[in-house]
């Protein structure tokens, strides 16, 4: 096991600021993101999380299927932990192409991608001076977070980094070295934030550990100094910026920014011959949070050669056709006014009510009364609809051949904002 003792760089510099001790107010100035650098992932909705590593030679999920021991929670891998640990010198993925990987987040319509830089399974994916148990000692030795971060800067896509503080790999972990290993994790996301340009994202995936088994109060400070805009998930025993629901569609929350993380299939990394789900499914999905006033975080697991899998890309593209076509229901919008139901969801923009109907139950929808008069109407993607409005709510119908496969999107043109309609 060759897991190097941190550098006297790095103790001098990322770690003697983590043992500085946080006062109060420093607390309250680290530990959530200005509301104007929230705005983009309000505006953004959608984005692209890629689980990756050398397990996909194996086609299991990636972390959860090593075997050993796993420190701090229950339960034991199928693959040998000497086989698991050993994988990455034989992954050699020639066909990986970030740029590809980046056209593909973009031609689905997503705003952002977040990259497992380190799973469970500690083996980093970026070229760590901490560790030798990384990309660059495989024989592909390329570094795939620089090449993900040079594309997605190059391409316009905003970039975030998933991190499991998580470690059943690193023989300090959850030891009586604990301590020694909170100097390491702290250095390597010193290095993430150093090393890789503009970091938007810090996503990281702690299994309920709490905010004294990684330090996180410090880790903040250093996050939020070393990257001045960047947001933080919840999952490092803080609140942070944003909730993660995890495989579910998270509640109608209007107050907290929230991402449902979903897996395009049945597992996180690739698994062959997966189950994925069909177009209406990942659209709807994508609809659903939106409604919900929340974010979709779509994960794709690439193949051994460093592809996406071509039924995946398939998928996606077909959202980037709805998203085409009906973008403006989604992009910039807050869900509501109307919680998602059965029927669907809606979701609102300036003087404009979205209803996407996913599910015409009868011959018409009604909805709730709004204290804003409807002034005009239409239907984003194609036809003529017809709307009824009441002191008792809102009737609204089409004839059969405009009601559409996927998602019929209705605009309500209101007379005044959307926002206050419910009010």
């Amino acid at each position: 096991m060759k897991i190097r003792l941190v550098t006297l760089l790095v103790l001098l510099g990322g770690l003697l600021l983590s043992a500085t001790t946080v006062s109060a107010q420093e607390t309250e100035s680290y530990s959530q993101a200005k509301p104007e650098d929230m705005q983009w992932f309000r505006d953004a909705k959608f984005g692209l999380f890629i689980h990756w590593g050398p397990v996909s030679l194996k086609g299991t999920e990636i972390g959860w299927s090593r075997g050993g021991e796993r420190r701090g929670i229950k339960g034991v891998g199928p693959i040998p932990v000497e086989e698991y640990d050993n994988l990455y010198k034989k992954f050699n993925p020639v066909k990986f192409n970030a740029k590809e990987w980046v056209q593909i987040a973009k031609d689905a319509g997503m705003k952002y991608l977040v990259f497992t830089s380190k799973h469970h399974d500690g083996f980093s994916m970026f070229d760590s001076k901490l560790t030798d148990h990384k990309i660059t000692n495989s024989p592909f030795k390329r570094d795939v977070v620089a090449e993900l971060a040079k594309a997605c800067h190059e391409g316009g896509l905003k970039l975030g980094f998933y991190y499991s503080p998580v470690d059943w790999y690193h023989p300090d972990y959850r030891t009586e070295n604990h301590k020694r290993y909170i100097e390491f994790l702290h250095g390597q996301i010193r290095e993430l934030c150093t090393n890789y340009g503009q970091l938007d994202v810090m996503w990281f995936d702690s299994l309920g550990g709490t905010a004294e088994d990684w330090d996180s109060k410090n880790m903040f400070k250093m996050i939020r100094e070393l990257q001045p805009h960047i947001i933080i998930n919840d999952r490092a025993g803080l609140p942070a910026d944003f909730g993660t629901p995890e495989q579910e569609i998270g509640k109608f929350q209007t107050d907290r920014a929230w991402e449902s993380c979903i897996t395009i299939g049945k597992q996180w990394a690739w698994k062959p011959a997966d189950e994925i789900k069909s177009v209406s499914e990942c659209v709807h999905t994508l609809v659903r949070c939106a409604g919900g006033d929340g974010n979709l975080l779509f994960n794709v697991g690439p193949m051994p050669d460093g592809r996406i899998e071509p039924r995946q890309v398939v998928r996606l593209r077909k959202m980037g056709e709805f998203l085409n076509q009906c973008g403006e229901s989604i992009y910039g919008t807050r869900g509501g006014p109307f919680p998602p139901d059965s029927w669907g969801a809606s979701t609102h923009k300036d003087n404009k009510i979205y209803v996407h109907v996913l599910n015409w139950e009868s011959d018409k929808l009604v909805l709730p009364p709004i204290k804003r008069r409807i002034v005009k109407n239409s239907i984003l993607n194609g036809g003529v609809c017809f709307v009824k409005q009441t002191a008792e709510g809102i009737e609204i119908s089409t004839r059969e051949p405009n009601k559409k496969k996927i998602d019929t999107v209705i605009v309500l043109e209101l007379d005044g904002p959307a926002a206050d309609a419910m009010k």
